[in-house]
């Protein structure tokens, strides 16, 4: 048998996502969706249950507008009084789903729904587990008129920040990527980097991270969380 390619290992974790969500949440519940290719593909697969759906949170514009496309409700965020579940990509994970996100220029938002969530399912193709965080450059979100100020700091730390040109988040700020890192502490790096003044916050998901891990691989999916051990779901 041939191995999948990535959009096929892409799609495959978005239908066991979506066989997930169906098993989880009761009727008339909403969903948090998150932002970027893979997430693309579980919006799609979950228009196939919408009518289970009162409807969804997006992490983003994009989101929103492909939810909308496919007749699924959007909520506000502050209209919803409980998120049962949160699914969304990864530009990198971790053996202790600790996570780099923010590819997409979504992370604040994204971190939003992920500290509403109740349970937080990441999704992704086998090529963004890493041993270490930091080979993806870090996002971190920033206010514009202290981005001079804040690349003084994160180099600091150790990485070099290059601003993201063009590119301006839903929220109106910058994003300055953080290259050259090697993440032997994620939680305390979170910290330090949300605390230096005008950081709106960073793309590291390690005070929250996901608590379950959907794994494309060439073999099937896998499901990994804290508790128990890896188990292929067939594709």
């Amino acid at each position: 048998m041939n191995a999948m390619t990535q959009d096929q290992q892409k799609q495959a974790v978005a239908r066991a996502a979506r066989d997930f969500v169906a098993a989880k949440i009761a009727a008339g519940a909403v969903v948090g969706v998150g932002t970027g290719s893979t997430a693309n593909f579980f919006i799609d697969e979950l228009a196939t249950i919408k009518e289970r759906l009162a409807g969804c949170v997006a992490s983003s514009e994009a989101t929103r507008m492909r939810l909308e496309g496919h007749g699924i409700r959007v909520f506000d965020l502050n209209d919803v009084a409980e998120l049962p579940i949160y699914v969304d990509g990864a530009d990198e994970i971790d053996a202790g789903l600790m996570m780099i996100k923010g590819g997409g220029g979504a992370l604040t938002r994204e971190k939003i729904v992920a500290a509403v969530a109740g349970t937080f399912v990441c999704v992704c193709d086998q090529s963004k587990l890493v041993d270490t965080l930091g080979r993806f450059p870090l996002p971190v979100e920033v206010i514009p008129m202290a981005r001079a100020y804040v690349s003084r700091e994160l180099s600091r730390l150790g990485g070099q920040p290059r601003l993201r040109e063009g590119f301006v988040t839903d929220n109106g700020n910058i994003i300055l990527d953080l290259h050259g890192l090697s993440i032997a502490d994620p939680v305390t790096l979170e910290t330090r980097i949300n605390q230096i003044v005008g950081v709106v916050t960073s793309g590291l998901f390690a005070r929250r991270g996901a608590d379950l891990l959907l794994l494309a691989t060439s073999r099937g999916v896998e499901t990994i969380n804290r508790r128990s051990e890896a188990a292929t779901i067939p594709s």
